[in-house]
């Protein structure tokens, strides 16, 4: 079965809509629906001397694998014009339109996983809109009390304990309630959607070598390794907490399948330093799928074809993998279920 993925080109001035074009010049094996404004993609191909064709979306059709120079456009209109490179603080709503557009075709099946690319916080925000981020963003659309945001490279994956929040509030935020949903969440979507059987993972400690025994901090003493302890016990291969400055490295990655660090720039710089323009970010704990490029809007690469679609090109494979994953255990189940009632 081929399979559809929402796809939202992020922020209309920026080079969200370059990606999306330079990327459908190939034929892909999933179908791509792009959730944008029609006109604004044809005319950005256009500058980029690009060719595209673009089908609108309907939901009834059997998915079809994208062919090359071919667009499938489920129509979001923009308020004004978009102008590459220059923000517009009146198309600020139609960004939020296309996501919650894509939201709902995936809650409904028409799509069976959701591709985002990069959107400008700032403009957002100046329009009066509280947005802080794509992952708070589909935790609140999708009622989902715990998501984790994970980047992921082919070598290496960090998971966050919590995401974009100012550092000084980050200790305040390290509770044994929030550790506990975080891990749940991380050890059942890599289970689910990347089936690792028994999924190995590092922990970073919060403070400069995990608090040196209590005398550089005592969260790893009195909430992390407690936290810890509890799902050791139940048998998940957790180990930590471990000083961040030396859990990256080859002794410790090497039989590990995902990292998760406390906070944002704790783990995501060594990250990107691996596999920046390559690297996946993915909301786990979500009831849909959905991964995003691992950087930001360049206003200033938009429209000049200079960006590059590695990212992109990256999260769209990976939001094929895992719902082809989600696709099989869901299959798995329905017939257990049936033979079960026989």
């Amino acid at each position: 079965m081929t399979l559809r993925l929402a796809l939202t080109p992020g922020e209309p001035s920026g080079v969200g809509p370059d990606l999306l074009i330079q990327t459908v010049q190939q034929q892909q094996d999933v179908e791509i629906v792009a959730f944008a404004d029609a006109n604004m993609l044809a005319k950005r191909a256009e500058l980029l001397g690009l060719p595209l064709k673009i089908l609108p979306f309907d939901k009834t059709q059997t998915p079809t694998p994208t062919a090359a120079g071919t667009v499938t456009v489920a129509e979001v209109s923009l308020t004004e014009t978009a102008v590459p490179g220059q923000l517009n603080l009146n198309n600020a709503p139609y960004v939020l339109k296309t996501l919650d557009a894509a939201i709902a075709a995936c809650q409904s099946g028409a799509c069976q996983g959701m591709v985002t690319g990069p959107v400008q916080k700032s403009i957002i925000n100046d329009a009066g809109i509280s947005f802080s981020g794509h992952t708070e963003y589909l935790a609140e659309k999708t009622s989902t009390a715990t998501v984790v945001m994970m980047l992921a490279t082919t070598e290496l994956r960090v998971a966050l304990a919590t995401t974009h929040l100012p550092l000084r509030d980050v200790a305040d935020e390290i509770t044994a309630e929030l550790l506990g949903n975080v891990i749940n969440v991380l050890h059942q979507d890599l289970t689910t959607k990347f089936n690792i059987a028994a999924p190995r993972i590092l922990v970073c400690g919060l403070n400069p070598h995990s608090g040196e025994g209590g005398h550089l901090g005592r969260e790893e003493i009195e909430i992390i390794e407690p936290v810890l302890d509890q799902f050791r016990e139940q048998g998940l291969d957790i180990i930590g907490p471990l000083p961040a400055d030396t859990l990256f490295t080859a002794k410790h990655l090497q039989t590990a399948d995902a990292v998760l660090a406390m906070y944002h720039d704790q783990g995501l710089p060594v990250l990107k330093y691996q596999g920046f323009g390559k690297a996946t970010n993915i909301t786990l704990g979500l009831p849909i799928v959905r991964t995003s490029v691992d950087h930001g809007t360049a206003l200033d690469l938009a429209g000049t074809g200079a960006a590059d679609n590695g990212s992109l090109i990256a999260a769209i494979q990976v939001a094929s993998h895992m719902a082809q994953q989600m696709a099989q255990k869901m299959a798995l189940q329905s017939t257990t279920t049936n033979a079960g009632a026989l």
